[in-house]
């Protein structure tokens, strides 16, 4: 599809009720002060030149005053000193945007780097404990209060100069080339350096979006999924590497989705020349086959946490690519999703009317109707010969799918029907 598409139902289908308030700790849920706040913190020194500034930091034994190190401190309880620290550098910050305000933009960050570089935690491959470690986070919050309202050009020189500085750019070739989880610490330090360097701190998601479309522009389609999925998908709670199996395995659950969910609506809602809706819907497709072909659930659990607009579109454009057969699997899929997750069915079958029409005829439009009855039929024999098998899991994982297919084949229907009995009766 050429253009995005204004959808005349919810961004995401309402839900009967919830069992939890699931809320993702996603990058652009985080808060900060303007710039032109005033911080206590920095008294007398904002409107220090950097003549001066140099020359009372050479005075502070060891920097150890102004950089604050305790990444790793563990006495106090961890959400409390977490803000303290963050708290510091962000004032930290602040107080070198102000005093290296005249130089050139790469002679900041170099200045800026001399100074900082003696902070081992700040560094790509720094820390023994990244997993345990603020320090990313710390220099991620100083880089953000430092750059904030800097213009695109600028902040172009500073990618740059974090390329150049941790020799990212070969670093996550090689993660691309590799087979998925081949190297599993250095597609570790790559999510970690990203999310938080470069992607956590900001308030504004056209912040977000700019710094996210530096990381993946410069790599090939296929390439940025496979780094959408490194640095947005589903880790392990153990070690916090990638799980790459987690798609292919087995239905999953919105937490090991909602990340590439965010991103995904992230790129698509900047509407910069960068990212058309064309593109971003090859990004989800290229997406779906990381590192091999998703379970279509788990496609469905996608396309409903990016909301309507990119559900509508990514389906439509199967449709207009004669992808009908797929297309019909993947609502009864959408249906599944639904029912397990007690959204609201009707969603589902506005869905299927509003892809219904991108169909050029009634023909075709019959024929897809007539798919997706049969792609209902189909997957639930696939599921009871699954049961019926007798190897299913423990918990009767297969069981439990087939139970809420046939629940949702039924309220999808009873939804088609309300829709066309309303539909007679005016």
């Amino acid at each position: 599809m050429a253009s995005r598409v204004n959808t005349s139902f919810t961004l995401i289908p309402n839900q009967k009720y919830r069992r939890s308030n699931r809320r993702s700790s996603s990058y652009f849920s985080n808060t900060l002060g303007s710039d032109s706040q005033p911080l206590s913190t920095l008294g007398n020194f904002k409107a220090l030149p950097l003549e001066i500034f140099q020359i009372i930091l050479r005075y502070l034994s060891g920097s150890k005053r102004l950089l604050l190190q305790d990444f790793h401190n563990l006495e106090l309880p961890s959400k409390r000193q977490d803000s303290a620290i963050l708290e510091h550098y962000r004032s930290l910050g602040l107080l070198f945007k102000r005093c290296t305000l005249l130089l050139p933009t790469r002679e900041r960050l170099k200045y800026i780097h001399k100074i900082l570089a003696e902070v081992s935690c700040f560094k790509f491959n720094g820390c023994a404990a990244p997993i345990q470690c603020v320090g990313l986070p710390c220099y991620g919050m100083f880089l953000q209060t430092l750059t904030a309202g800097w213009d695109e050009l600028e902040c172009h020189r500073v990618y740059n100069f974090l390329c150049e500085l941790t020799n990212l750019s070969r670093k996550m070739q090689t993660i691309v080339c590799s087979k998925p989880g081949s190297a599993r610490k250095l597609e570790l330090r790559i999510r970690l350096f990203c999310r938080n360097v470069l992607l956590d701190h900001w308030t504004h998601r056209s912040d977000s979006a700019f710094w996210l479309t530096r990381i993946l522009k410069p790599w090939p389609m296929v390439n940025q999924a496979r780094l959408l999925y490194i640095i947005f998908g589903p880790i392990s709670p153990q070690d916090g590497q990638v799980v790459w199996q987690k798609m292919i395995e087995g239905p999953t659950d919105e937490s090991s989705l909602r990340g590439l969910a965010d991103a995904i609506k992230l790129l698509y809602d900047t509407g910069t020349k960068e990212w058309t809706a064309d593109g971003v819907i090859s990004l989800v497709d290229e997406l779906s086959v990381v590192p091999r072909e998703w379970l279509l659930e788990n496609v469905a659990r996608l396309l409903i946490l990016s909301g309507s607009n990119i559900c509508f579109t990514f389906m439509a454009s199967k449709a207009v690519n004669g992808r009908a057969i797929e297309l019909a699997k993947l609502i009864v899929f959408l249906a599944l999703v639904c029912e397990k997750e007690l959204y609201c069915m009707d969603w589902a079958v506005k869905m299927m009317q509003k892809v219904c029409k991108v169909f050029s005829s009634a023909m075709e439009r019959n024929n897809f109707l007539q798919n997706v009855a049969n792609a209902f039929a189909c997957v639930i024999m696939e599921m009871l010969q699954s049961v019926m098998s007798g190897d299913h899991d423990e918990d009767d994982r297969s069981f439990l799918n087939l139970f809420h297919l046939v629940h949702a084949q039924a309220n999808f229907h009873k939804e088609v029907l309300y829709l066309t009995m309303n539909t007679l009766s005016t």
